[in-house]
């Protein structure tokens, strides 16, 4: 039995990576004893590894304690050198002494850790020792060390590992009486010894031992499962992996277990806790379609044969969705109840998505870094695919319009790029976390879909079904994909040409920035046409794009600067039609003129006399009074609308500068939702907003045939119309339409609850929301949408509705946080402050689902109170706050208490007493996942701390202590809280803008590295998108 050694300067004295050893395995075998009572977890691991001459195999191994190593049988010499020690720092940190020195701190050791992470730190002699292990390695020259996989499969040897783990605190964890693992970057060698390498894949038999009343699920097929001959009380689990997966894939879930098959296809099983068991009965009714959709679009069988969906309580997991071959563990806050309306759609996708991930990303790998963002793409393409054809094409163009936005907010510098050698090669994995990976997500699935359009929606799916088909063939198996491979296909299947293709991928994926078309027009009555003039842009600064590809010549930066492939498509509405003209270059001159004929002609004017009495241009007193030159238009030319790139064909952020009344002939007229959403953004745009505006946002909203959240969007629109020079049309409409559809006429009160039609129950609950916003010229709400308010909370009735109203009481309860009191509307305040004490009190008698009411209250408690501050007592709120932070309140309710302690702590002591709060509850809360929400929530406090021009800096106490948080064994559990934590050391540094959503990118260069500026990302982004 060997101890762990301590590396010397905190690095393994002979260790190499394990991609220099050249060591290769083709097959492991994992077998481990699980004891509930002692919490302990034991056994053993087979490796069959093809050893290079060396004679040297390099292993990752983590939080584990190594009882012996045998080869072929026999024992042999081993040393271990576990990475994470907590070893003396403070020498390193002497230089600390402000925000600056400390970012630069946290970078270094960051980039440190990475680094020692992806070294290989249990190394194994496969051959009779003359020298220390040590000595042997430095002697090695580095051509001994990379010899391809068919120099070395002659010698393959196999590898018995004898170990227990010491630590079950990452990558594995006991949580009562469930284990599970959390397949975290480079956490899977926490419980197991591997190669824990993202591209190096091989086969596993899987054996656990558990209680014979728990059930234990893994990756691949279920065998058989066995009773143990020593000991009658236990089960051996049986599961075989015939694909190759890298370990990170490797997923376990042991405990009491209900098992819940799919009633339609017998190769989906679903599990969950007993208490669970009927929502997860109701959640999954639809998921075999999504299932058997995905088989049929993809003319192939799921490839790992049977797939498994675990749902775990929402403290146990990371994230709300964690992926293994042919395993997804899934927070149980997902699943819903006939009852719920609102967490449908959201649950829908995510399952959709994480079965798309099976089979791009876990099933078809990526060949390199650099290919990371096409299996991402394709992951996410498949999943709009479900959206379009289970929720609708509306629902899928309106979020994918909301993802192109994002991106083209978020594009702005290298770190954006897809496929680079300096953004993807070296980054570790960690391009790939939080918001900056949801945003290359996006950007990955809008690239693959402008490639669908342009070679046709046949054409692409043939080009997923061959590289499926190839990855199935037993003959000739191929389940990596690089880029390459696929702009091969995009030319061979696709008819692409190879010119477009290579620029294509030059400018949308090795290079970084959306463009930006600034568009103006007007109409010729003499030529009957459009004149339109069009400046590009791009999003991205040039010495971003130069950077990407490490340009410095001015013949370099003409190349960069040269545009866009392709041709954008200029759709024109008339009064007789509607035609497209595909005119608009995105590459050449900047500036660019364009004439588009018309086809409709006007009819000759007639001269009306004027009415006796009346004004000479014929206008009413009643009527707007800019209305005659917004329908000047209309009346002088044949145009009704244009609409730039109407298809979406171009990730492209378009100001198009049209007249008034075209703007609200489109929201009115045009059916597409991508359209309306760019009508109603416009309008609200605007720095006047007449009655003509606010009476198409009206008929908008009152229009049951129009999408649902086209709807919502014109709700908001005409709150941040109402004002006193509309004499509060807006909020009159808001409360007037609300009082159609809810209000008994008679009595003049709210009906009780009648849900039964879900578009019509989306908007009605969005409109509080809306009128909630509406301010007055000194910023505070109007009185009436104050009583208005009160008199919805205080007359809710949900007697008789078979649908839930947590989440309508919910939005009723937030918009009260919302508000802004005036001192006529202050006498509302109590009467409101009483009523969400009830609704707190009755959720604690009778707890909501997912605790969403009390959260509410907790929200719009700390909320009124920051506002009011002056009014209210801080310890008062503080005290009705702190007691939700209890071990024993669900892990939602516990996060949300914290976060608004957070707030008032940062509102009345400042930011380094926030801090210090922040790191004393980060090491109370148990779970991972709540760790990750109050770091980025702290995150965003240290964003708006920068941002304001205060005194309020951070001491040098406060930052040290963030810096040995930074080192510490919490934080190394924790692979997100880790990053989340850096963000925050680079903004205290002032490394970013004002911007609410922060996302970091370190880039790493073989002799030094620099950090680039932190992402600001713009608050507008997709339906459910978050943070964590």
């Amino acid at each position: 039995m060997a101890k762990a050694r301590k590396p010397k300067n905190e690095e393994a004295p002979g260790a190499k990576t394990s991609e220099n050893t050249g060591a290769k395995v083709l097959h492991q075998k994992l077998f481990l004893s699980i004891d509930f009572k002692k919490r302990q977890i034991y056994g053993y691991t087979e490796l069959e590894v093809s050893v290079p001459d060396i004679g040297i195999v390099g292993l990752h191994a983590e939080n584990l304690g190594i009882e012996s190593v045998l080869v072929d049988g026999e024992p042999t010499v081993f040393e271990y050198y576990p990475h994470h020690q907590n070893s003396e720092t403070e020498s390193n940190w002497n230089s600390v002494t402000d925000p600056a020195s400390a970012a630069d701190a946290a970078a270094m050791e960051y980039i440190g850790v990475l680094k020692r992470e992806d070294t290989a730190n249990l190394l194994i002699n496969c051959c009779k020792p003359s020298k220390d292990l040590s000595e042997q390695l430095d002697n090695v020259t580095l051509e001994n060390g990379s010899q391809s996989s068919g120099e070395v499969k002659q010698n393959v040897k196999l590898i018995r590992i004898n170990y227990w783990v010491e630590k079950i605190e990452a990558g594995i964890h006991f949580v009562g009486n469930i284990v599970h693992t959390d397949n975290q970057m480079r956490r899977a060698r926490c419980w197991f010894p591997c190669i824990d390498d993202e591209y190096h894949r091989c086969s596993f038999d899987l054996e656990f031992t558990v209680p014979h009343n728990f059930v234990a699920v893994s990756v691949g097929k279920l065998l058989y499962q066995v009773m143990c001959k020593e000991d009658t009380t236990r089960k051996t689990y049986v599961y075989e992996l015939a694909i190759p997966i890298a370990p990170r894939w490797v997923s376990l879930v042991a405990g009491p277990l209900e098992v819940l098959p799919d009633r339609t296809n017998f190769l989906i099983s679903n599990l969950c806790l007993p208490h669970d068991l009927s929502r997860l009965r109701n959640t999954m009714e639809f998921f075999h379609e999504a299932y058997s959709y995905y088989e049929d679009y993809l003319s192939a069988n799921f490839p790992f044969g049977f797939y498994k969906q675990v749902f775990l309580p929402p403290e146990m997991v990371v994230t709300s969705s964690t992926s293994g071959a042919s395993l997804s563990i899934f927070s149980s806050h997902m699943l819903y109840d006939e009852r719920v309306i609102d967490q449908t759609i959201d649950t829908r996708i995510k399952l959709a998505s994480a079965l798309a991930k099976q089979w791009f990303g876990v099933y078809i790998t990526p060949e390199s870094p650099n290919d990371d963002w096409l299996l991402d793409g394709l992951a996410g393409f498949l999943t709009d695919m479900f959206i379009k054809q289970f929720l609708g094409n509306n629902e899928a163009r309106y979020r994918r319009y909301k993802a192109n936005c994002a991106v083209c907010k978020a594009d702005d510098s290298g770190a954006m790029c897809l496929s680079a050698s300096p953004s993807c090669k070296d980054l570790f994995g960690t391009h790939s976390i939080g918001m900056h990976g949801k945003i290359r997500s996006w950007k990955s699935g809008a690239v693959l879909q402008m490639l669908e359009k342009q070679m046709g929606s046949d054409s692409f799916r043939k080009i997923l079904q061959k590289i499926i088909s190839r990855a199935k063939d037993p003959s000739n198996s191929i389940r990596s994909l690089s880029t390459k491979e696929f702009r091969q296909f995009a030319n061979k299947i696709g008819n692409l040409e190879r010119p477009f293709l290579k620029e294509f991928f030059q400018r949308w994926v090795s290079s970084c920035g959306c463009p930006v078309l600034r568009i103006g027009l007007s109409y010729n009555k003499r030529k009957n046409n459009v004149e339109m003039a069009a400046l590009r842009e791009c999003t991205a600064a040039l010495d971003a794009r130069l950077s990407v590809i490490g340009a410095t010549s001015d013949s370099e930066s003409r190349d960069v600067d040269a545009g866009w492939p392709g041709i954008m498509s200029i759709r024109v509405y008339e009064l007789d039609g509607m035609s497209d003209h595909p005119k608009l270059p995105m590459a050449g001159d900047r500036w660019q003129l364009l004439e588009l004929p018309c086809h409709s002609k006007l009819a000759a004017k007639r001269y009306q006399k004027p009415k006796k009495g009346g004004k000479p241009d014929g206008a009413e007193d009643n009527v707007d009074a800019i209305a005659p030159l917004e329908n000047k238009t209309s009346i002088e030319s044949p145009l009704a609308w244009i609409k730039a790139d109407p298809e979406m064909e171009y990730i492209a952020e378009i100001h198009l500068h049209q007249p008034l009344q075209m703007w609200v002939n489109q929201l009115e007229k045009d059916g597409d939702v991508v359209a309306q959403a760019q009508a109603i953004a416009s309008l609200e745009a605007l720095k006047q907003h007449s009655f003509s505006i606010v009476n198409a946002l009206k008929n908008v909203l009152s229009d049951s045939k129009v999408f649902w959240r086209i709807r919502i969007g014109a709700a908001f629109a005409l709150a941040k119309t109402a004002s006193e020079e509309t004499d509060w049309a807006g909020l009159q409409h808001l409360i007037k339409f609300y009082k159609s559809r809810r209000f008994d006429a008679e009595i003049g009160l709210p009906k009780p609850n009648d849900f039964h039609d879900f578009p019509e129950y989306f908007v009605l609950e969005a409109i509080p929301h809306a009128i909630a916003r509406v301010r007055g010229a000194e910023g505070k709400s109007p009185r009436e949408a104050v009583e208005f308010i009160l008199q919805l909370l205080k007359y809710n009735d949900n007697s008789g509705n078979r649908y839930s109203d947590v989440f309508w009481l919910a939005v009723l309860v937030q918009s009260v946080g919302d508000l802004e009191f005036c001192q006529q509307s202050l006498t509302f305040l109590a009467p409101l402050l009483k009523r969400i004490d009830r609704l707190l009190q009755f959720d604690r008698l009778m707890p909501s689902y997912n605790g969403i009411l009390t959260i509410s209250c907790i929200r719009t408690l700390a909320q009124t109170a920051l506002k009011l501050s002056d009014s209210i007592s801080f310890d008062h709120i503080c005290k009705l706050i702190e007691p939700f932070r209890n071990s024993d309140t669900i892990l939602q309710i516990r996060i949300e208490a914290s976060r608004a302690l957070l707030d008032i702590e940062y509102q009345s002591k400042g930011i380094s007493s926030t801090l210090l709060l922040f790191m004393k509850y980060v090491v109370e809360e148990s779970s991972l996942r709540g760790q990750v929400k109050l770091c980025v929530h702290t995150m965003r406090l240290c964003q708006i701390a920068v941002g304001c021009d205060s005194d309020d800096c951070v001491d040098t106490v406060s930052l040290l202590d963030l810096l040995h948080l930074f080192k510490s064994h919490v934080v190394f559990n924790n692979e997100l809280l880790r990053y989340y934590l850096f963000c925050i050391f680079q903004i205290l540094a002032g490394r970013s803008v004002a911007f609410t959503f922060i996302v970091c990118q370190i880039i790493f260069t073989s002799a030094h590295f620099h950090v680039v500026h932190l992402f600001p990302y713009s608050l507008w982004l997709p339906v459910g998108s978050s943070l964590t």
